[in-house]
């Protein structure tokens, strides 16, 4: 098994080859496709047979790239509805509440959208009307700040009518 440092990981597949990150635990990483995002083969993963999980994950893409990593929240209507049930703890429910937790709270400034994601994309799953997201996060060691290591945050969102009607994340409260 191959050791590489886990913030180089591409989309994680189990159909591909293990790899070990320098937390210890085992992964298996996509091989570079070349067809994709900021990491080979990240785009592919959001790509779906079947045309409804398909739109679906396009859905879920935008979001990441417009929303979370753009900070074009003017665009929230897009993706998002009115109703937008919000279920991490620190943002209120509602598109309006999502908007002004990431504008006013968090501060987040526009800037323009990427060709290609950043965020480092371990997985992307999706069925019936979810759609889950897990993407690796390198987090600074509370006992010890001189250290670091990598855990997975996950999004799901409940894709309605082409729009995220509600969200959940591994969020705990600020």
């Amino acid at each position: 098994m191959e050791n590489v440092d886990d913030t180089s990981f591409e989309t994680c597949r189990p159909e591909f080859g293990p790899v070990r990150g320098r937390d210890g635990y085992a992964y298996r990483a996509l091989a570079g496709t070349g067809a994709g995002d900021g990491r080979p083969g990240q785009r592919r993963a959001f790509h779906q047979h079947g045309p409804k999980l398909h739109a679906n994950k396009q859905v879920v893409y935008g979001i990441v790239r417009d929303l979370l990593e753009a900070n074009q929240w003017d665009k929230a209507d897009q993706y998002l509805t009115e109703r937008y049930i919000q279920h991490n703890p620190n943002a209120a429910s509602g598109r309006e509440g999502v908007v002004r937790y990431f504008i006013d709270v968090l501060k987040r400034k526009p800037s323009p959208i990427p060709t290609k994601i950043k965020t480092p994309v371990a997985f992307v799953t999706a069925e019936g009307d979810l759609v889950t997201v897990g993407t690796v996060r390198e987090m600074k060691d509370a006992r010890d700040p001189s250290k670091s290591y990598t855990s997975t945050w996950y999004d799901t969102w409940r894709i309605v009518n082409g729009k995220a009607d509600e969200h959940w994340d591994s969020a705990v409260r600020n």
